[in-house]
């Protein structure tokens, strides 16, 4: 049994998201400020006239440096459009579900809530980020 994956890097990082739950992807966008926000939320951006909610992946994770050029990987959670902002895109790439196991427990607790497991590849640890977990930390930062 295997998966499909798109693939973004964050720093060194590589993450993935089901190829199914990625709408598109698209270069930079214009990020409009929301005030009183959290800081992982950067704003809104118009997408050929819907409304995306734009979320920085190096601040939800406490990635300290800010990349220069960002990417946007736009994604349906829940009925709402959500931009994650990374800082570039991979490709997509198939996985054995025999390769994935749990995130360890030294990866820190507030990004470990965040990803669904790992899968060792060739090159490179992959961790699969868990939209569901992400769209829950959005509601609540709603309240």
């Amino acid at each position: 049994m295997t998966e499909q994956l798109t693939t973004f890097r964050i720093g060194e990082d590589v993450f993935g998201i089901e190829v199914m739950k990625v709408q598109e992807v698209t270069g930079p966008p214009t990020i409009v400020d929301v005030p009183l926000a959290p800081s992982f939320v950067r704003g809104l951006i118009n997408l050929r006239g819907q409304i995306a909610t734009a979320l920085g992946l190096r601040e939800l994770f406490g990635f300290k440096t800010q990349a220069e050029a960002q990417m946007s990987v736009v994604c349906k959670i829940d009925g709402n459009l959500v931009s994650l902002i990374v800082d570039s895109i991979g490709d997509v790439v198939e996985v054995s579900r025999n390769a994935f196991e749990k995130p360890p427990e030294t990866i820190p607790a507030d990004v470990r809530k965040f990803i669904k497991g790992i899968y060792k590849t060739n090159d490179s640890l992959l961790s699969v980020l868990d939209l569901d977990r992400l769209s829950k930390e959005l509601s609540n930062s709603k309240e």
